[in-house]
């Protein structure tokens, strides 16, 4: 017969007991339409690296109150891991926007990418004001000699502060779609 250590059946219990607490309510980020085209340099581009604020990279949804604190609930949460998730938006966007080939990290394909793209976010929030906001900078490089670019963006989406999570949702996918047409247009050229 085994016998279970006190220490191991305590650690057991309280494990338990972590697994039967309730569940936090997940919310996806849905890719908004795309009906508009921009041309750009390069036949492929990697989207090599998404960072984010800490407090946008978390898994809780942060949004501002009126003092512009950030406030969370640990049982609201985005579906996806925010940087891997942002990170995968802008590569649908971009080739959604382009017709590239475009893929985030790691790059999938032997042949090596025409383009590096780096964006990071100094800011990502709901804000009070009803506008989900970003801002930050992007990075274009090159493997083949032509100009590196860099650029910042600074954008917002208003949403329904009545909706709820869903309305942050979809602000913030807007949002990214908004930062990608930035990055079509003025980085990727």
């Amino acid at each position: 017969m085994t016998r279970i250590r006190p220490f191991a059946l305590a650690a057991m219990t309280a494990l338990a007991a972590a697994c039967g607490g309730p569940s936090a309510d997940l919310y996806p980020v849905a890719a908004p339409q795309v009906a508009d085209t921009i041309r750009i340099s390069f036949r492929t581009v990697e989207v090599r690296e998404v960072s984010l604020p800490a407090y946008a990279a978390a898994d809780e949804i942060a949004v501002e109150d009126e003092d512009g604190k950030l406030v969370t609930d640990a049982n609201v949460r985005w579906a996806d891991a925010p940087e891997r998730a942002v990170a995968l938006e802008i590569a649908r966007n971009l080739a959604r926007l382009s017709g590239a080939r475009v893929a985030s990290e790691p790059w999938p394909f032997e042949e090596l990418p025409d383009a590096r793209l780096e964006v990071r976010f100094e800011s990502l929030v709901a804000g009070a004001d009803g506008n989900f906001r970003g801002s930050g900078q992007y990075f274009v490089g090159v493997l083949d000699g032509r100009r590196e670019r860099s650029g910042i963006f600074e954008l917002a989406v208003p949403y329904d502060l009545e909706g709820g999570t869903p309305a942050l949702a979809r602000a913030r996918g807007q949002l990214v779609l908004d930062v990608s047409r930035v990055i079509a247009r003025e980085g990727l050229r």
